[in-house]
């Protein structure tokens, strides 16, 4: 955009420059063409005079005051402080040179540029700044402005030389304007800040949707409740809000229905496997009523984790700002009973997160722990961007080709994490799940010195109201 306006600038500046000095010098092509036929006029005036007359026609000038001319007759050429240069002078020169050539029929004819104030206009080398008034030199001089003084002197006879003195009315006679000066430098950087500020706005105004549709985005993957997008904006982006709305609405009926589902899965499977139980009760054979029971518990098991593992699924629960280590030391005292031995170490400020869905990710994680290594240590690590919490256990730990396979729903590893010691496999799968909605990862390594360590990590959130 920044090379875009000023290449823009600079062209177009260099564009006008060019057209404003074709300008002017077409200008003063035509004002310097009518002052050297003016010039030639008094020339061949003065040179048709009889010698005698050309004093009393000089006084009578001088007399008169207020002409376009100053006109004097000496006995030699003036020295002339010439002064300018460039195209502007050239062409004045050879404008009056070519005119007083066709029209007096000479080639001699000397033409230069002064300034007022070192301007010499006679013999006696007076300065035109020491006549008198009533002489007209006023005529000559166009203050403040101070154009310079066209000076034509031609030679009359031997010693005898005519001097003609007057003015160009064009102050910028010997002007050779850069094209990029300051001013339009300065302009030029105005009206640069001036576009970027407005496509700087303008653009804002049209990429703030897309900034709200990503983070809508982001936060779709936390929790499905999040408020619809407001479809506005742009054509393209109203339509991919909608777009956005529709899947997220459609996203969400699939999971209600898929509640639903297991709901009434479980609701029709509680009462024939309670009826089979009473048969089983029923039977003579001791041996056999006891493995019926034993497989009835386990289907009853298998419907109980899946319905366990479809509401850990659901996160619909208000953010919350709660203390780690309060939490894990609740957690820690709960187990406490069963044997298990905790040890917490480490501090973390307090985080915005979903309590319950936390708590139940944490508690999956440190039965496990406690269940399969009898103890567990819990370390807080805390920084501004994210919350990390890491179990070792000193269980049999994981093979390394098994450490993401265990995530998957109902895995358990033979024979330590066998169906008969309790569990349905689907600890870890939900624990990893409530991560992932908040933002979070869940990530298995084995121990050098044996158990198994988790490691969770929450990123934090700027407030309250981001999780929502």
């Amino acid at each position: 955009m920044i090379v875009g306006v000023l290449g823009a600038q600079l062209t177009s500046y260099a564009i006008w420059t060019s057209q404003v000095r074709a300008s002017q010098l077409a200008q003063l092509d035509e004002l310097s063409r009518n002052v050297a036929y003016s010039v030639a006029s008094t020339m061949g005036f003065f040179r048709s005079l009889p010698v005698e007359y050309r004093h009393i026609v000089l006084d009578q000038l001088r007399n008169m005051g207020g002409t376009r001319f100053f006109v004097s007759v000496n006995e030699r050429r003036l020295a002339v402080e010439d002064i300018g240069s460039g195209p502007g002078k050239d062409l004045v020169v050879g404008n009056f040179r070519e005119i007083l050539t066709d029209e007096l029929n000479i080639d001699d004819v000397v033409v230069e540029f002064s300034r007022p104030d070192t301007l010499r206009v006679f013999n006696n080398e007076v300065r035109l700044l020491d006549l008198p008034p009533r002489w007209g030199q006023h005529s000559l001089l166009m203050e403040p402005l101070s154009p310079p003084i066209l000076v034509v002197q031609l030679e009359l006879s031997p010693d005898t030389w005519l001097y003609v003195a007057t003015l160009l009315p064009l102050p910028e006679v010997f002007s050779d304007t850069r094209w990029l000066s300051g001013e339009r430098l300065l302009v030029a950087l105005l009206v640069m800040l001036t576009v970027l500020a407005l496509s700087l706005a303008g653009i804002r105004s049209v990429t703030r949707p897309l900034a709200r549709l990503s983070r809508a985005a982001r936060q779709l993957g936390d929790d499905l409740d999040v408020p619809p997008l407001k479809e506005t904006g742009p054509r393209e982006v109203a339509a991919t809000a909608v777009a956005f709305n529709r899947m997220q609405r459609r996203i969400r009926e699939q999971v209600e229905e898929r509640e639903r589902l297991f709901s009434a899965i479980s609701h029709d499977l509680k009462t024939p496997i309670t009826r089979l139980r009473l048969r089983a009760e029923m039977l003579d054979d001791p041996i056999h009523r006891e493995r019926f029971c034993a497989s009835l518990d386990e289907l009853d098991l298998l419907v109980k984790g899946a319905l366990a593992s479809v509401k850990g699924l659901d996160l619909h629960e208000e953010v919350e700002l709660i203390a780690p280590r309060g939490m894990l030391e609740q957690l820690a005292e709960a187990l406490r009973p069963h044997g298990g031995d905790i040890q917490i170490t480490g501090s973390a400020e307090p985080i915005v997160v979903k309590p319950l869905a936390l708590k139940r990710c944490l508690g999956n994680l440190l039965e496990n722990a406690i269940f399969y290594g009898q103890r567990a240590e819990v370390v807080l690590q805390d920084d501004h961007d994210s919350l990390t919490v890491v179990i070792r256990d000193h269980g049999p730990g994981i093979p390394q080709d098994e450490l993401e396979r265990v995530f998957a729903p109902f895995v358990r590893l033979e024979p330590s994490r066998s169906r008969h010691t309790g569990g349905s496999g689907l600890g870890l799968g939900i624990a990893r799940h409530i991560a992932h909605a908040m933002g979070g990862e869940i990530s298995l390594s084995n121990h050098p010195s044996g158990g198994l360590v988790v490691r969770v990590t929450l990123a934090r959130q700027e407030s309250v109201t981001t999780l929502q």
